[in-house]
């Protein structure tokens, strides 16, 4: 395992009289940029003309700049959109603008693994690598917590990367919680698949998997809903909290039992070849290549189908006819409006 770094392994100094340009004012970007302003930095956000964001970052308080301007102006440069965009935008605005000694940042790997980006050798380039949503980076900073994050360094040209890295972490408040070391590589491949073949992909799909056999044996939507879907949040929650054993122990011991002779069942060997396929066609590039040509071609008519149809499957309008039922319905539109 990689060395863990916490608040005393960092010194948030080192970032005295630097500028740091967040480019993106998303999910990570709006964390990034209001925990560093609070914890005394000096941050500036980097937009493209017209973007919708630049008002509500102005109304926070923040400087705005087009993604040039803001590269030009610093010190570190934390690129925060979406991986398929990552490429020309650092192309067109941020190459033209590097200075010797600055500073490149990233939140995941993918641009330089895959080598959407190639920096030229005379800056630095680190990872600072939040693991959960940017709304949680937000709250548990305000809380006076951190969510844990990696580190990486991909190039140290000025000899203080990683130190520069750290306080950043620290800024956003994820040396509060620790801060594991890695590779820009493995940060990359772990992460895409965690993603696809349990967080995202995996999980949804057992959860309508087990939704479908249920209505399609004869019960009740609902039923269904609740059994396979509703209730994943309160088993994940047991996991969180005190990992497998702690959730057994807090289920039945029908539950306890029935965990242990078929969840074999159904992930079985053929689950796990399938798991390493996926996981060979994300280390050797064909997961990148497939991503970003579908994301870089005309209109993402193969993405957005996709989209559509997971949005017109019955189990989402099930669940939200049941969500209308809960105290807590108005949290789906705060996530989804934030």
């Amino acid at each position: 395992m990689g060395k863990i770094y916490y608040q005393e392994d960092c010194n948030l100094s080192i970032l005295d009289g630097k500028t740091i340009a967040i480019i993106g004012y998303g999910s990570q970007g709006h964390a990034h940029a209001l925990n560093l302003k609070e914890s005394g930095c000096d941050v500036i956000i980097g937009l493209y003309e017209g973007s919708k964001s630049w008002a509500k970052a102005e109304k926070q308080g923040l400087k705005v700049y087009t993604a040039a301007e803001a590269a030009k102006k610093a010190d570190i440069i934390m690129i925060l959109i979406n991986d398929e965009k990552q490429a020309a935008m650092y192309k067109k605005d941020i190459e033209p603008n590097l200075e010797e000694g600055n500073m490149l940042m990233f939140a995941h790997g993918f641009a330089i693994t895959f080598n959407q980006i190639i920096p030229p050798a005379n800056v630095d380039v680190a990872m600072i690598a939040p693991k959960g949503p940017g709304h949680t980076v937000r709250s548990e900073y305000q809380e006076g917590k951190g969510v844990p994050c990696l580190i990486a360094v991909e190039q140290d040209a000025t000899g203080k990367a990683k130190e520069k890295a750290l306080a950043y972490s620290l800024g956003i408040g994820g040396a509060r919680a620790g801060v594991l070391e890695t590779t820009f590589r493995d940060e990359t491949e772990t992460d895409l698949f965690g993603e696809q073949a349990v967080l995202c992909g995996g999980v949804t799909a057992l959860m309508q998997a087990g939704f479908e056999t249920l209505v399609e044996a004869g019960y009740a939507p609902e039923n269904a809903y609740f059994e396979c879907i509703h209730e994943m949040k309160l088993i994940v929650d047991l996991i969180y909290q005190s990992g497998f054993a702690g959730m057994r122990y807090s289920i039945s011991n029908t539950a306890e039992y029935g965990d242990y002779v078929t969840g074999p069942k159904i992930i079985n060997d053929e689950s796990k070849a399938a798991m390493k396929k996926v996981l060979k066609e994300i280390q050797d590039g064909t997961f990148a290549h497939e991503f970003l040509t579908d994301m870089n071609s005309c209109n993402q008519v193969h993405f957005k189908a996709m989209r559509r149809n997971a949005a017109e499957h019955p189990l989402e309008e099930v669940g939200a006819e049941l969500r209308k039922l809960y105290s807590w319905n108005n949290e789906e539109d705060k996530l989804i409006n934030n």
